[in-house]
């Protein structure tokens, strides 16, 4: 049987990050990935230009014909931008019931530019939050969903991990990427405790999409039939290769992508 996952998300015009990332990390890790578009988003390694949103609809409609026709093993959220589409993706969600779902709460390009209008982050909160089996918030989209500060320290991490734990979902990975020091931590809560998951960090400015490709790598581990732990380390491990080998590329003039196919492209 084929591994098939599905990216529900905006897309990215310059292919680092959105429903372009994920589909790369799909296809990376060996799962056939399928789609659907809630944004139309004009950017670039500089930043965000314009955005589209989809109508509510036609997400639905992507959803359902997915559902109907594919088997599929996890579904992955990222880019929803509206409330009226958080409702219309919740709804859809009704056809993925058994499916794992991989919530990665994007509120704001790493360029500083607004995803997420205000008003839908109880919404977010309340229609998806707790459907969900794992939710990847980083620093401050954490923090916005519990309206605190940015965590600071592993200990305010894991405190700030365990709050998001009680929104709803199954388990949290707060991630510590934007974060400081030699190391970029991540904190991972579920319901058998804490996993802490630390990788050497790499001095490179080509970060474009890494939220997106390592909450896709994980709902492609999980869509293999890996577990919940198995899924986040070989997803930390993927990504922390894939930006290791970014600077192999040479992609716009800011923050260019990291290197999904670092495995099988060939040296320079």
């Amino acid at each position: 049987m084929t591994a098939i996952a599905l990216t529900i998300a905006g897309s990215d015009s310059s292919g680092g990050a959105g429903i372009q990332a994920d589909l790369k990390t799909f296809a990376a890790l060996e799962v056939y990935g399928a789609s659907v578009i809630t944004a139309l988003t004009a950017q670039n390694t500089q930043g965000v230009k314009a955005v589209h949103m989809v109508p509510p609809d036609v997400v639905a409609a992507q959803m359902r014909a997915v559902a109907v026709d594919l088997d599929v093993g996890a579904v992955k959220i990222g880019m929803l931008g509206t409330a009226a589409i958080i409702a219309a993706v919740a709804k859809g969600l009704d056809d993925f019931a058994r499916v794992p779902l991989v919530l990665d709460p994007v509120m704001v390009a790493a360029s500083g530019d607004p995803l997420l209008d205000e008003d839908a982050v109880d919404a977010l909160g309340q229609a998806l939050i707790p459907r969900a089996t794992l939710i990847t918030p980083n620093l401050a989209e954490g923090a916005a969903l519990l309206g605190e500060g940015i965590a600071r320290s592993e200990a305010e991490m894991t405190a700030q991990a365990r709050r998001l734990l009680a929104l709803g979902a199954e388990a949290v990975l707060l991630k510590g990427g934007h974060g400081e020091g030699p190391e970029a931590v991540d904190i991972l809560i579920d319901g058998d405790g804490e996993m802490r998951l630390a990788a050497p960090r790499v001095p490179t400015r080509n970060t474009h999409g890494t939220g997106c490709t390592l909450s896709a790598a994980i709902a492609a581990e999980l869509a293999k039939g890996a577990s919940l732990r198995q899924a986040v380390a070989a997803a930390k491990s993927y990504v922390t290769a894939a930006i290791g080998a970014a600077d192999q590329l040479q992609i716009g003039k800011g923050r260019g992508p990291v290197h999904h196919f670092h495995a099988w492209w060939s040296k320079p």
